[in-house]
C-alpha cells in the first residue's frame, strides 16, 4: 500500500480522495468556531501533506515484502508442514509408520491449518490499513533475536542472585 493511500486512511474523516477537506469536516471546524484564516491554513497543510506523498509514491515508491504464514514456521514445522498448514506426505507417512496416531497427525494438521488461516486474515486486515503486518512480525522477530545472549547473560546472572523463578525472562531448564 502507498505512503498516499496509508495516510488518506488515517485521515478518512478529515480529507477526500484528492486532499482537500471533507464538508463535513469543514462544518465542524466552523462550528469550533475556528477562524477562517486558521481553517484555509489547516486545509493548506494537509493538501501539501497530500501532494508530498502523492509525489514520493510516483518517483520513489515503497517496496513491500509481504510475508506468508510459512515465512514464520520454525525449520521443524517447515519439515513437517507445507505453506498451507498441510502435513507434508514424507512427514505423514514417517510418523505414521513409527505409530504415531491417525487422530493426533490429522489434529496437528487441522491446528496449524487454523494458525495459517489465522495469520491470512490478520494479514489482509492490517493491509487495508496500510500496515505491512508480516513485516512488522519479522521485525519483531530480529529484535528479538539480537537481545537474546544479553537476556541470557541477565538471566545468569539473576540466577547467580537467586532471584525469583518467575521474573526470569526464559524457564531455567531450557534457556541452555
Amino acid at each position: 500500500m502507498s505512503r498516499l493511500k496509508r495516510w488518506l486512511n488515517m485521515n478518512q474523516e478529515k480529507v477526500s480522495e484528492d486532499g482537500s477537506l471533507k464538508p463535513e469536516y469543514l462544518q465542524k471546524l466552523i462550528a469550533d468556531n475556528m477562524r477562517p484564516e486558521m481553517i484555509n491554513k489547516h486545509a493548506q497543510i494537509l493538501k501539501d501533506r497530500y501532494l508530498e506523498l502523492k509525489h514520493l509514491d510516483e518517483t520513489d515508491p515503497e517496496s513491500w515484502i509481504l510475508y506468508t504464514a510459512y515465512d514464520f514456521f520454525t525449520p521443524i514445522e517447515k519439515t513437517q508442514f507445507n505453506p498451507d498448514g498441510s502435513l507434508r506426505k514424507e512427514y505423514f507417512e514417517s510418523e505414521f509408520k513409527k505409530g504415531t496416531s491417525l487422530g493426533w497427525l490429522e489434529e496437528m494438521e487441522r491446528r496449524k491449518k487454523i494458525e495459517v488461516d489465522n495469520y491470512n486474515k490478520v494479514s489482509a486486515d492490517h493491509i487495508e490499513q496500510g500496515i505491512n503486518f508480516g513485516a512488522w512480525l519479522m521485525r519483531g522477530r530480529i529484535g528479538n533475536s539480537r537481545t537474546y545472549g544479553q537476556r541470557r547473560q541477565q538471566m545468569e546472572q539473576d540466577l547467580r542472585n537467586f532471584e525469583d523463578v518467575d521474573s526470569l525472562p526464559f524457564d531455567k531448564d531450557t534457556a541452555y
